[in-house]
């Protein structure tokens, strides 16, 4: 027969499994991180997931089964007053659990730290939502300066755009751009109500607005010259040229964004600027 197992020795063996359980979780999240850092691997990952995970969960089992009671006690109801061989008892008894269990400080310190090398790990992956959009969503390649040009490529002269006209047109050198495309229309002398601050913001009648409707982004591009309407042909979403693109109909809530022109020296059409506001749909932080 073997020497029997004393409770120390019980004990010491319940922390070293507990130990060693923390101690493998933050060996493997530590490598999950490296390893999604390094640029990821399916397989390894989820292996080194599953032992950070299944460390902290086995490790808080031996805890439980090595150092939290397990008998059920059931106790008559009687006097609140405790006897003298009561209190001795339960002194006793506190004597007993503080040696029960000799290296909490460790053992709390490893599983703290098992917890906080699986949140460390699980931050890795927040790279994978991508870059911060930044300023890309409320920026378009107009800038001060920059030529008004049609699908070729070709400037325009405030003189190409006739009464009750619409032309589509691109900034210089970026037709391309999608959040780029304007529509330059020419109302009659004194028909435009201009927004306070745009007073400067038209060209001999010429006003341009953002092709793209505030709804969903669709292009709009029909035009009833009688009435100064612009309609989106998806959802007919309608906007009011002469009251600075205001929507009088369908499910757009915002005017279209206004570009505000000059002339250059050489007497073509430019913008001074950017759009008046974020082209296409609303985005969650449209204002900001």
């Amino acid at each position: 027969m073997g020497r029997p197992v004393s409770r120390r020795q019980r004990t010491r063996a319940g922390e070293r499994a507990v130990a060693l359980a923390f101690a493998v979780s933050i060996l493997a999240a530590l490598g999950l991180a490296v390893v999604y850092s390094l640029g990821g691997q399916a397989q390894l990952e989820g292996g080194l997931l599953a032992l950070a995970l299944g460390g902290i969960g086995i490790g808080i089992g031996l805890w439980a089964k090595h150092f939290l009671p397990d008998d059920e006690l059931t106790e008559d109801r009687g006097a609140v007053g405790s006897t003298e061989e009561e209190v001795a008892a339960l002194g006793q008894s506190l004597q007993v659990g503080e040696g029960t269990l000799e290296r909490r400080g460790l053992l709390i310190r490893l599983g703290i730290g098992a917890l906080g090398a699986l949140g460390l790990a699980a931050l890795f992956p927040v790279r994978s939502l991508g870059p911060r959009p930044g300023r890309g969503l409320k920026q378009t390649p107009w800038a001060r300066g920059v030529r008004v040009v049609v699908g070729d490529n070709q400037p325009v002269r405030p003189e190409d755009v006739g009464v009750g006209g619409l032309i589509t047109v691109f900034p210089e050198d970026r037709r391309r751009a999608a959040d780029a495309p304007a529509l330059l229309v020419r109302t009659e002398p004194g028909e435009q109500q201009a927004e306070p601050g745009r007073e400067d913001w038209t060209v001999d009648g010429i006003v341009a607005y953002s092709k793209l409707c505030t709804h969903l982004g669709c292009p709009v591009g029909l035009y009833q010259a009688q009435e100064k309407l612009l309609l989106c042909p998806c959802h007919q979403s309608t906007f009011d040229v002469t009251e600075g693109a205001r929507p009088v109909f369908g499910p757009a809530t915002r005017p279209l964004p206004q570009l505000p022109l000059g002339v250059d020296d050489d007497g073509y059409l430019v913008a001074q600027g950017d759009f008046s506001d974020p082209v296409g749909g609303g985005f969650w932080d449209r204002g900001r």
